[in-house]
C-alpha cells in the first residue's frame, strides 16, 4: 500500500485567509483536483447540514476521488465552542456539533478531524481538568465514530493554537489513557514544525497511530515553498508503514491552482 494524496477545499466563509487551497467551489475544486491527479479531498464546512452528502458523492465518484477526512473546526471558528470550555453547555455545544460532522462524514467513508475544537486551558480549568474534559469527549466521540464505521482523528495543535497536548510524546501518552481504541492521530508538518526536534523523529514517535497526516511546508505555505525536508519525512513515514492520505492544509499560495500543483508536484517526488 502506498501513501494517498489528498487537497483540502473550505466552505466556511468566515476562514477566508485561512490555510486550505480551494475555496467555496466544490465542483471546481474536484474538477482541479483531479486533473492535478490527487486521489481525494478533505473538506472543511461550517456545519454539517453544509455538507452536501449527494452532491459531494456524485462529484467523488465522476472525478474518480475520495473524501479523505471532514474538519470540525467551523464549530470553533464560527460558535467559539470547544471540548474543553468552562462553561458544560459548550461542551455540549461542541460534541453535538462534531457528532453531527462525524455521522455526515460517515456518509461518505470519511472520517472527522478535531484539531481547534479540543480548545485550551484558560481561567478556572485547569490542565489536568481540561484534559479530563477532552478525554471525556474523545471516548463518547470515538465510540460514536465507530458506529459510522470510521475512526476519529484528533489532532495535536501547536504551542500558540492550543496548550493541552503539542508533541508526539504527549499525545501518545494521552491516547494510551483513552477507553476507545477507536482514535487515531492526525500528524501536522506545520504544528510538529514548531513542536518536535526533529519531525521525522516525532513521526516515529506517533508511529501505527497516525490516521492522517497535512502535507505542508515549515510556513503553512504549500509543500515546497518553505524549509521543510521531506526526505527525512519520507523516509520516516515508509519506516512506520503509513498508508493513509498525505493533505495539503496549506495556503493558496500564491492561488489555489498554483498551490495544489505544487503539493501535488512535491507528493509525486517525495511521497508517491
Amino acid at each position: 500500500m502506498s501513501i494517498k494524496s489528498a487537497v483540502t477545499i473550505s466552505l466556511v466563509k468566515e476562514a477566508e485567509g485561512g490555510p486550505f487551497v480551494f475555496w467555496h467551489n466544490l465542483a471546481a475544486a474536484c474538477a482541479k483536483a483531479a486533473e492535478l491527479g490527487y486521489d481525494a479531498v478533505e473538506v472543511f464546512a461550517p456545519n454539517a447540514d453544509a455538507i452536501p452528502v449527494d452532491e459531494l458523492r456524485q462529484l467523488t465518484q465522476q472525478h474518480n476521488l475520495k473524501v479523505a477526512a471532514v474538519g470540525t473546526g467551523g464549530g470553533w471558528v464560527i460558535h467559539k465552542w470547544h471540548l474543553s470550555h468552562s462553561d458544560a453547555a459548550s461542551r455540549d455545544n461542541a460534541k453535538n456539533f462534531i457528532r453531527s460532522i462525524i455521522d455526515t462524514g460517515g456518509q461518505l467513508g470519511a472520517p472527522a478531524i478535531i484539531g481547534s475544537m479540543q480548545g485550551r486551558f484558560e481561567g478556572e480549568v485547569s490542565q489536568e481538568q481540561a484534559k479530563g474534559y477532552l478525554r471525556d469527549a474523545l471516548n463518547e466521540l470515538g465510540e460514536h465514530a465507530k458506529t459510522a464505521g470510521v475512526p476519529l482523528v484528533y489532532e495535536p495543535l501547536n504551542r500558540y493554537e492550543s496548550n493541552l497536548m503539542n508533541r508526539a510524546e504527549d499525545a501518545v501518552t494521552f491516547l494510551g489513557t483513552l477507553d476507545t481504541d477507536n482514535v487515531v492521530i492526525l500528524a501536522d508538518l506545520f504544528h510538529m514544525n514548531i513542536e518536535e526536534g526533529t519531525i521525522a523523529d516525532g513521526l516515529r514517535t506517533y508511529g501505527k497511530h497516525i490516521g492522517h497526516v497535512h502535507f505542508v511546508d515549515s510556513n503553512r505555505r504549500p509543500a515546497g515553498c518553505g524549509h521543510m525536508d521531506y526526505s527525512a519525512i519520507a523516509s520516516a513515514l515508509r519506516e512506520i508503514s503509513y498508508d493513509k492520505y498525505a493533505s495539503a492544509e496549506a495556503f493558496p499560495w500564491p492561488d489555489s491552482d498554483s498551490a495544489a500543483k505544487a503539493t501535488i508536484d512535491a507528493f509525486n517526488q517525495y511521497l508517491a
